[in-house]
């Protein structure tokens, strides 16, 4: 007698031990999804709160902001060194177009590899883990001029730089940069005003070179950068967009709308995973069954 309760001991031991082995390899290969999806819904949230900061803005108060913003990049250019920054240009660097105090520029999108993400100030690694960083010592992401002006005048210069990660398990961010080609066009929105780029050239550098990162007279750029090769990460890809007329209107409310999408392959894991552990459970059910009808 006592050897069969010892061994129904053994046996339920093992069915347990069976099933967290089950339950930990479940969450491994549900953590990307779900971390995936939690930092897609933020994102979104990030934007949609964006739009509705700039929906509440009195005329007086956006006009301040943007201006300012514009009048900030038209002063670059003319710094004996735009990479040389001082207390003082931090402190103005870091009050454009923060007008909530959360650090929001805007928000990018990127029709070709399906990206929406907000842009931040600088590039912090608890910006890159989740969002778009700003590389500081760039033009913002205001274009050179209003968008009424003719931002194609020689006087005219704005080089904005961009960065994302590539690989992180938790988000997409810049992980599809690779696929973008010239031609292609991606799309910067800030209050409630949208600048088109088209993609002129596509460049890899070492990290210490920044001669494909300066403001160009007469040219309005924005480079988007992420790591290269994948997973070694010992390059810098520059994808470089030149600004061009807009495609079509009210620009950021597609691009919000597109923001609070759920892919099916997020939701895939929440439906799947409560799935098998029902099945696992209902396996060691009908085991323990059979087992006691022995």
């Amino acid at each position: 007698m006592a050897g069969k309760k010892k061994k129904k001991k053994s046996h339920r031991v093992s069915n347990l031990i069976l099933v967290l082995i089950l339950l930990i390899g479940i969450g491994i290969v549900a953590y990307p999804s779900f971390s995936e999806y939690w930092n897609s819904m933020h994102q979104s949230r990030a934007i949609m709160g964006y739009v509705e900061r700039v929906a509440e803005m009195s005329n007086e108060e956006y006009n301040a902001i943007l201006d300012a913003a514009v009048e900030f990049n038209r002063e670059l250019p003319e710094r004996p060194n735009q990479w040389a920054m001082d207390d003082e240009y931090l402190d103005n660097y870091e009050s454009q177009l923060n007008f909530d105090g959360t650090g929001n520029m805007g928000f990018i999108s990127i029709p070709k590899i399906d990206v929406n993400l907000p842009i931040y100030h600088g590039t912090s690694d608890a910006v890159l883990q989740t969002s778009i960083g700003h590389i500081t010592g760039t033009s913002l992401p205001v274009g050179s001029t209003f968008p009424e002006d003719d931002y194609k005048h020689p006087d005219y210069a704005s080089h904005c730089v961009l960065s994302g990660h590539r690989g992180l398990p938790s988000a997409k961010l810049f992980s599809d940069l690779d696929a973008m080609e010239v031609g292609d066009v991606f799309y910067l929105t800030n209050l409630d005003q949208t600048q088109t780029y088209m993609v002129d050239k596509i460049t890899v550098i070492v990290p210490e070179d920044s001669s494909e990162l300066t403001i160009v007279p007469g040219k309005d750029y924005c480079t988007l950068m992420t790591c290269t090769p994948y997973g070694i990460n010992t390059h810098r890809l520059l994808v470089r967009g030149i600004r061009v007329e807009n495609e079509r209107e009210l620009l950021d409310v597609r691009i919000t709308a597109d923001a609070l999408r759920i892919k099916p392959i997020h939701v895939a894991p929440f439906i799947a995973v409560p799935v098998l552990i029902l099945m696992v459970f209902w396996v060691l059910i009908m085991t323990s069954g059979r087992s006691k009808k022995r």
